[in-house]
């Protein structure tokens, strides 16, 4: 099928359904948690009601964006097995999660991850430094989504930018301002069934096309493109840069701040536990399916006709999910990349408006001198704050290659976020100026370098030759992030934060005190 046949970018019965039976669902889901949504626990944890496998799933959901479903199918269908390196790297961080992070996090924190900094370090410069740091990943990370959100909308449902943008705006602030996390919550767990279900036809549907053989679809991957489809090297070629890759991906998803804050949506640190295995579990699963659809689309749909749709071949899921269901399947796959552009978007939202109101003005501002009530109000002004900047920086940034946003989102958790985190919880004599330098450090490199690096120094400011050799700096701003912590807190010992290190570990492990 290289010959570019498709209704992708024309207005669709079929996908308008899907979409406004998924939009109505979530809005009957949303006034039935406004009700419930009126207390700080329930508005930024759900009341520490979801299960372990409601949990699993939100969590994945939060996780399995439109960059990892378009954007990773896309990747494989045009570059080959080198897409595989996105879908292990984003996997690999999760038993960091499950085995490192998810028990302390449950127990010494709150609503936010940045609690967990704060628990025996100097409440107001670490509250402060951490936001910084849990912001900017939040900020980069929306701009991709509301710009992927805006193209994509407007490739398959044949609406204008700036119209898909408001909509995705409009109807995550409705989400999250009435809704809360348990709206989100449910929002998170349906799409994460939709796409599951989709994602599992689609490769269905590709499998019955080679005979249920993997061998026969590999085969034909390389007779019509050459064995190089099915090696290494063909979009990393630096070994220093895929293991800089890697680094990002693996302890960036243990960074990010609206992954983190959904461990506080369970009852205590097992159920934690238990909702990352079953992440892992659906996001393992999920990420099979990618690698089987890129080199489905590859075969079934050919290169040509994906380049020419899309060049970066985002499009080449939807293009597959034509050629092989027709026109329904191709709105219900559209449908579902709706309701995960929305999904998404609606828990960084979250995340951004939580460290907004509980760290930055209950914490700082009012230093825990606030009612439950006037955070929650703060919380909401700053929902809202949020839901219209992103609809601005989606306006702004509207036409510009993004693609390096996700990557910096991704090396500014890994090297502002995760470092401080682990030495919090495992060194005694991490100290709050070890932490303000260590979350400095790793935010200073990871976004000055990735400004000299060839990712935007040439392929966005279009100079001859980068200053950074690596697309992605995490191999140095994850080390350097390390090593200020380590410098930082021998030079200036904080003695109260060492004394308060015994109390801590005991809430840790035995989960004394933890609400």
């Amino acid at each position: 099928m290289d010959v570019v046949d498709t209704a992708i970018g024309e207005p669709s019965a079929t996908s308008i359904l899907f979409f406004l039976v998924f939009i109505i669902a979530t809005l009957g889901i949303t006034y039935y948690a406004a009700k419930k949504s009126q207390s700080a626990s329930q508005f930024y944890s759900a009341g520490r009601g979801v299960t372990g496998l409601q949990n699993g799933l939100a969590l994945s959901g939060d996780y399995m964006s439109a960059a990892s479903f378009l954007g990773i199918a896309g990747l494989v269908s045009l570059r080959g097995f080198d897409g595989l390196i996105y879908s292990i790297g984003f996997l690999v961080g999760w038993p960091i999660l499950m085995f490192l992070i998810a028990e302390p996090l449950r127990n010494l924190g709150k609503f936010t991850f940045v609690d967990v900094l704060a628990y025996r370090l100097s409440k107001k410069p670490i509250r402060i430094a951490a936001s910084v740091g849990s912001l900017m990943t939040v900020f980069f990370y929306l701009i991709a989504q509301m710009v992927g959100a805006g193209t994509l909308i407007m490739m398959i449902f044949g609406m204008p930018y700036e119209l898909a943008v408001v909509i995705v705006g409009m109807v995550m602030i409705t989400y999250v301002l009435f809704g809360g996390m348990l709206a989100t919550t449910w929002v998170q767990i349906i799409k994460a069934v939709l796409l599951l279900s989709g994602g599992s036809i689609l490769v269905f549907l590709i499998m019955l096309h080679f005979g249920f053989s993997y061998g026969e679809l590999f085969s034909q991957a390389a007779m019509s493109y050459g064995d190089r489809v099915l090696e290494p090297g063909g979009l990393v070629a630096s070994p220093m840069d895929a293991v800089s890759l890697g680094i990002a991906l693996m302890f960036g998803t243990a960074g990010l701040p609206h992954i983190l804050m959904r461990f506080y949506t369970v009852r205590d640190a097992k159920t934690a536990r238990k909702s990352v295995f079953y992440a892992t579990g659906f996001i393992g699963f999920f990420y099979i399916l990618t690698f089987t659809i890129g080199f489905g689309a590859m075969v079934i749909v050919g290169q040509g006709a994906i380049s020419a749709i899309d060049s970066g071949g985002n499009m080449a899921a939807m293009l597959l999910a034509e050629a092989t269901g027709g026109a329904v399947f191709l709105g219900f796959m559209a449908a579902v990349a709706f309701a995960t552009i929305l999904a998404v978007v609606a828990g960084l939202t979250l995340a951004g408006a939580s460290t907004l109101s509980h760290d930055l003005y209950a914490g700082v501002f009012r230093a825990g001198r606030s009612t439950e009530e006037e955070e929650v109000k703060v919380a909401r002004i700053a929902t809202l704050s949020m839901g219209i900047l992103a609809i601005v920086l989606g306006l702004i940034f509207q036409g510009q290659n993004v693609a390096f946003m996700v990557g910096l989102a991704f090396a500014v958790a890994a090297s502002a976020n995760f470092p401080a985190l682990v030495l919090s919880i495992l060194w005694r004599n991490y100290s709050t100026f070890g932490a303000v330098a260590s979350i400095a450090t790793g935010t200073t490199l990871a976004v000055g370098l990735i400004i000299i690096s060839p990712t935007v120094w040439v392929d966005l400011l279009r100079n001859p030759a980068a200053i950074f050799p690596l697309s992605n700096p995490a191999i140095i701003s994850v080390a350097g992030a390390f090593a200020a912590g380590y410098i930082g807190s021998k030079l200036r010992p904080d003695s109260e934060a060492s004394r308060r290190y015994d109390e801590q570990k005991i809430r840790n492990y035995l989960g004394v005190g933890s609400e």
